[in-house]
């Protein structure tokens, strides 16, 4: 048995040299600038002998099996597991970060979980997973390792699911979403001023990655926006970017408008209240999303889906279980419209488990 052993560095292909002596990393729109032996933002990537390596390939900060409304997804198989990891480091510097342990993470001994792309994806098969998931923190950095191992799953028939913010730059993005089959993007507001401020990034270029998925790629997409009070939730904002998402991107890409607990460098705001969620989530109905749902916070009604037809419910959710399925080939049962989506003839029993898997050192 020969057991895998994450390689300390991986060389990678977008950057180029300048004319300074620096090297330019052109994973993402940061475009960080590097002397040698110097480290983007996200940690992870790294100018070492003149070209740009990767530092974190083969080694995670965690393996789990959740349910895909975790991600969240809730109209890409329904009901089923994924297995979800992730590694350390991200291209964002989030002040509100809620998984601020692990993307903001400086310590490589930290990623104690190792696994090669074949044992993920056999990992995931042998556990009955329908998909893996790169999450946690953001793919975009770990664009090569994520790539091999969504080329392994493929090869495998276990779909990929990327959980990102969209800030990437668009040869690696073409590059990665061919081998992703859904994605839930981060929309973190509306304004520059938000994503300058308080991301440390900008709003266009995820505008950008949102309308390449749509419109480029077979990829199944979903949004997902964190409500912070007084940062993002005015109507006027709200109002801004649903119309935008109707228009742009269409009526049938579900938005998910979750609650915001205070956290990393942003602990004197207050928890979302729900009726911020609801308002989010009236505006993005009235403008036209089809599919609108609340996260985080327990509403049964808000977090279902329903027929944009008839109204009538098509797929009930008590958290993450799943207690009503009203589809037929993906079609309202009432009325036959058919609701957008990647949906299998019946729905998936997971539920609301969360069950931890060791992969340290997987062969």
């Amino acid at each position: 048995m020969t057991v895998f052993v994450a390689p300390d560095i991986v060389k990678t292909r977008h950057w180029h040299r300048l004319d300074d002596g620096r090297i330019q990393c052109d994973i993402c729109p940061r475009f960080c600038k590097l002397h040698t032996g110097q480290r983007g933002l996200c940690f992870v990537r790294q100018n070492l002998d003149d070209e740009i390596v990767m530092t974190s390939y083969g080694r995670s900060s965690g393996f789990a099996i959740d349910p895909i409304e975790k991600k969240p997804l809730n109209h890409f198989l329904p009901g089923t597991p994924v297995l979800s990891f992730g590694t350390a480091g991200c291209n964002l510097a989030c002040k509100f970060c809620q998984n601020w342990d692990i993307s903001k993470s400086r310590e490589m001994d930290r990623l104690m979980s190792q696994a090669s792309p074949d044992a993920i994806a056999r990992a995931a098969l042998d556990r009955g997973c329908a998909s893996v998931a790169y999450t946690y923190n953001d793919p975009v950095i770990f664009h090569e390792y994520a790539i091999d191992t969504a080329q392994a799953c493929r090869d495998l028939g276990i779909k990929s699911v990327a959980v990102s913010a969209g800030y990437v730059c668009a040869e690696p993005r073409a590059e990665f979403y061919q081998w992703m089959d859904a994605a839930n993007i981060d929309l973190k507001a509306f304004t520059e001023r938000f994503y300058h401020q308080i991301t440390g990034g900008h709003l266009e270029p995820v505008l950008e990655t949102l309308k390449y998925i749509k419109h480029e790629t077979s990829v199944w997409l979903e949004l997902t926006t964190l409500i912070i009070p007084d940062e993002n939730d005015s109507e006027a904002e709200l109002e801004a970017m649903t119309q935008w998402v109707a228009e742009n991107l269409g009526p049938d890409v579900p938005m998910h408008f979750s609650a915001f607990h205070p956290d990393w460098k942003m602990r004197d705001k207050p928890h979302t209240p729900a009726k911020s969620l609801l308002l989010a989530r009236d505006i993005a109905l009235k403008n036209g999303v089809r599919y609108a749902y609340v996260g985080n916070v327990h509403d049964k009604s808000a977090s279902s889906t329903y027929c944009h037809n008839c109204g009538s419910l098509l797929i009930g959710r008590d958290w993450y279980d799943l207690d009503e399925w009203n589809l037929d080939n993906s079609a309202c049962r009432f009325c036959g419209e058919r609701c957008a989506g990647v949906f299998d003839q019946h729905p998936g029993d997971w539920g609301g488990k969360r069950r931890a898997v060791t992969t340290n050192r997987v062969t």
